[in-house]
């Protein structure tokens, strides 16, 4: 499976936020889900569309049972500013709370202030690494009861 089983304007929205996040840090800085991964039944990837436009996406990934790991937000400059990304992650809280989860987590980088403030807003709260990802100081580890 490729990326290919997207449709297109999907496809061109996870290479702009590939080519983001690889702006901002190494290859071994950044913790992306590829294309395969989101195709996987553990993982839900949600895209937001206005008038034909794909403006932001989102993905949850199951842990278990333990918790849903927010991953993949990203919303075009373009369309920041119009609660989009809250809105999407949101919608992926409630995915997970439906199923069940009573918890969220998630790894954010210090170089996305965007971001930071999106999670801090929406209740996330710092938290030492967790899973598999090693401490890191360009890593922000946060999580929210949902």
């Amino acid at each position: 499976m490729t990326l290919a089983k997207f449709r297109t304007p999907t496809a061109v929205l996870i290479a702009e936020l590939d080519g983001y996040l690889s702006a901002l840090y190494s290859p071994e800085q950044n913790h992306l889900l590829s294309a395969e991964v989101l195709l996987q039944p553990e993982v839900t990837f949600v895209v937001a569309r206005a008038e034909g436009s794909v403006l932001g996406c989102g993905a949850i990934v199951r842990r278990g049972r333990e918790y849903i790991e927010v991953k993949r937000m990203f919303v075009r400059p373009g369309n920041r500013g119009r609660r989009i990304g809250e809105r999407i992650l949101r919608h992926l809280e409630e995915l997970g709370r439906k199923e069940g989860f009573a918890l969220a987590r998630l790894e954010t980088g210090i170089r996305q202030p965007e971001a930071l403030r999106l999670y801090e807003r929406a209740g996330y709260r710092a938290i030492p690494a967790f899973g598999d990802y090693a401490p890191s100081g360009l890593s922000v580890f946060m999580e929210r009861a949902l």
